[in-house]
């Protein structure tokens, strides 16, 4: 879909005041001004944050009762299970609390419920079997909050329960022996967007100074808080939660601490992803390479492979799983690419991409741990909440959905009022999950797309491209482009900037590059300066680019580009305008990525 630019107005005075106050460079006190962070004790905040600026664990709710219970069960032998997630912040966080227990000298065993057959969340006959065995103690993560029905049954069977998650509450909350979660009504922590894995690092450090006995705690678990930051940090990133306040922190020191603690099995994942020669690990090395191989085996029902290969300490296994895991991802990549051809014939044949609110897309064969990457694609897209339903193949049990949305919408609030045509359905504004009856497909369809037409604004409908300034590509040094990296760790509600830049030119035709020959290769030249670009996913832009000489705009993220020890300033190319015309309105289709 057509975007709109939006050039980020700038107040000259602020941004000098920024400047002076906080003693940084032009260029970071424009983008801090753009993010609206102006008081210098702010700004030093989000530029600086060490480790000891992390809240002390015990005043995350729950987290007190949470590590005593665990500590006197442990000394009491008694049998704990963790019962985790199948996603890439699921098995972070389970991996962060079995190491801790393994620090305290507890042998505890962990849990993932199988996606396709129990779903998200505590599972009732998971709860009966884990009792059956002798299970005394439950401990979950990044899950829970929404098991009322499933808590009482555990509490029918006499497990203790102890529930630790971030996920959006039921009507009512469960009745466990505690509840760990950072936004527990009435409780007031100052920051609720940790993730699960997030969570699980706070529980795990009060668990360890308790074993301590002080909060300096012995070299062995400290050596397990920061393997578990490293964790953390990927949980974090992997789960897209906004990169501010602790996740901040946690991303900004974790990853070293992931790249150098991480166990041979993260050692070899970063082999095989090719980001074992960059000097340091960025944030978005583990957005779209780690964990889009960690959520792989998660998608693909081997969710148990993830968990293992982050908690073994047999190299052998750690390096055979990883191979693993990158194979599994390479076919999640094949049945993703079928599944969006599928997709977007549907969305030509059934919808109107333009006036529909939102797309509901259904079909046999798609598999049901991808649907949810097609259906955030389809969404960028066409700038509308998607929903995609994997039909099962002989009609005989539900059809799994996966609902993404756009920046501003609830899409859980709106999948709610559908609550009566569906199976289950549980989710946050973002993104959500869903089980339906096959023949009350339709009849969602209608009812989805008519509560989001009449919830959502117009203005919404959009796309829109919020760029930070422009820049000239004399003006894009390596130095330039390391001043902006003081910014990062660059995520959710921290993304890396982005500039504009007039009346470029091609210097040669561009060529296709990567798997599946999606990307293009450019290079860019504007009154004798050269810089490369790289448009992920720009491939269909070819036939549309102006010819070599002929000049155009660009909107682009900078980026450091490290090869062979060789560090240059190059650009992701992500929209471009013909010359000529206004950046600032909406254009035919073919000029955005899509």
């Amino acid at each position: 879909m057509p975007k709109r630019w939006h050039i980020q107005p700038h107040d000259q005075a602020v941004v000098t005041s920024i400047e002076r106050s906080a003693q940084v460079s032009s260029v970071v006190a424009r983008l801090l001004a753009a993010r609206g962070l102006t008081d210098a004790a702010a700004v030093r905040s989000f530029l600086g944050g060490t480790m000891a600026d992390l809240r002390d664990p015990e005043l995350l709710p729950g987290v007190t009762q949470a590590a005593d219970r665990i500590l006197a069960a442990a000394r009491a032998g008694r049998k704990i299970v963790i019962y985790g997630d199948y996603d890439a912040d699921g098995m972070c966080a389970t991996a962060i609390l079995a190491g801790c227990l393994e620090a305290i000298d507890t042998s505890a065993s962990w849990y993932v419920p199988d996606r396709f057959e129990e779903g998200y969340g505590l599972n009732a006959d998971a709860l009966r079997t884990l009792a059956a065995n002798g299970t005394s103690l439950v401990v979950t993560v990044d899950c829970g909050i929404a098991s009322v029905a499933e808590a009482r049954l555990a509490k029918e069977l006499g497990l203790e329960l102890i529930v630790t998650d971030h996920h959006s509450f039921a009507d009512s909350l469960p009745e466990a022996a505690v509840l760990v979660h950072p936004r527990l009504p009435n409780a007031g922590y100052p920051f609720g967007e940790l993730c699960g894995a997030g969570v699980a690092f706070k529980l795990a450090w009060a668990i360890a100074t308790r074993a301590a006995g002080a909060k300096q705690v012995t070299p062995r678990l400290r050596e397990m808080l920061l393997r578990g930051m490293g964790f953390a940090a990927l949980g974090t990133v992997a789960d897209v939660v906004p990169l501010l306040d602790e996740n901040r922190i946690y991303v900004k020191h974790g990853l070293e601490c992931l790249r150098t603690r991480g166990g041979a099995g993260i050692t070899r994942l970063m082999e095989l992803a090719k980001l074992h020669e960059k000097s340091q690990l960025e944030s978005e090395d583990v957005a779209f390479r780690l964990a889009p191989r960690l959520n792989a085996a998660g998608r693909l029902g081997q969710a148990a492979s993830g968990i293992e290969l982050l908690t073994t300490p047999d190299t052998v296994r750690a390096v055979a799983l990883a191979e693993y895991i990158h194979e599994l991802n390479t076919q999640r990549e094949h049945e993703e690419r079928s599944i969006q051809l599928a997709a977007s014939k549907q969305v030509k044949e059934l919808f109107d991409a333009e006036d529909d609110a939102a797309l509901v897309l259904a079909d046999r064969g798609w598999h049901a741990g991808v649907i949810g990457i097609v259906a955030g694609r389809l969404a960028e897209r066409f700038h509308r909440p998607v929903v995609m339903i994997a039909r099962d193949e002989h009609q005989g049990r539900p059809a799994i959905g996966s609902v993404r949305s756009v920046p501003g919408f609830d899409v859980h609030a709106a999948l709610i009022t559908c609550r009566d045509l569906l199976v289950t359905c549980g989710g946050h504004a973002a993104a959500a999950g869903l089980r339906i009856e096959d023949a009350k497909i339709d009849a969602f369809r209608e009812r989805f797309c008519a509560e989001v037409a009449a919830r959502m604004p117009a203005a919404l409908r959009l796309a829109q491209l919020t760029i930070d300034g422009e820049a000239t590509l004399a003006g894009l040094t390596l130095e330039a482009v390391e001043q902006m990296e003081k910014l990062a760790p660059f995520g959710q509600a921290n993304r890396r900037p982005v500039l504009c830049a007039s009346a470029v030119q091609l210097a040669e035709p561009p060529r296709v590059i990567g798997g599946g020959g999606r990307h293009l290769s450019m290079n860019l030249v504007q009154h004798g300066a050269r810089v490369r670009g790289v448009a992920f996913g720009g491939a269909e832009w070819l036939e549309h680019l102006p010819t070599p000489g002929q000049p155009f705009h660009v909107a682009f993220k900078p980026k450091i580009n490290e090869f062979r020890g060789r560090r240059s300033a190059e650009m992701e190319v992500i929209d471009w305008r013909p010359d000529g015309i206004d950046v600032a309105v909406e254009l035919p289709l073919f000029a955005s990525v899509r």
